[in-house]
């Protein structure tokens, strides 16, 4: 979301065409030292700690359970129940076979 609107903000489109174009004279080699290379290649963050977006802390509701690291999705609302059909939700339920209400679904 807001990570690749930042990166990627002043991003312009680039058409490249299979035609051979006699009549262009040759382009300069690239200075890789410029800044604007450079920063393409760091990739655009700013020096410095992450700041906390969201100001909470999440709890484990089962202590056993690793901590989520910086790159791990974690969703903070339960999920709906898969046995009973919800067309709202697109969820078409079980069909023919026993549900299982308690399945980690591994």
């Amino acid at each position: 979301g807001d990570n690749l609107k930042d990166r990627f903000d002043g991003a312009s489109r680039v058409s490249v065409s299979n035609r051979p174009s006699e009549n262009l004279p040759p382009r300069p080699a690239a200075n890789p030292n410029t800044p604007s290379i450079n920063s393409l290649l760091a990739g655009g963050r700013s020096p410095g700690p992450r700041r906390n977006r969201y100001n909470f802390q999440l709890k484990p509701c089962n202590q056993d359970h690793k901590t989520p690291g910086s790159r791990d999705l974690v969703y903070l609302d339960a999920s709906p129940g898969f046995c009973e059909k919800n067309p709202r939700l697109g969820i078409q339920g079980t069909h023919g076979r026993q549900c299982n209400d308690t399945s980690i679904g591994v």
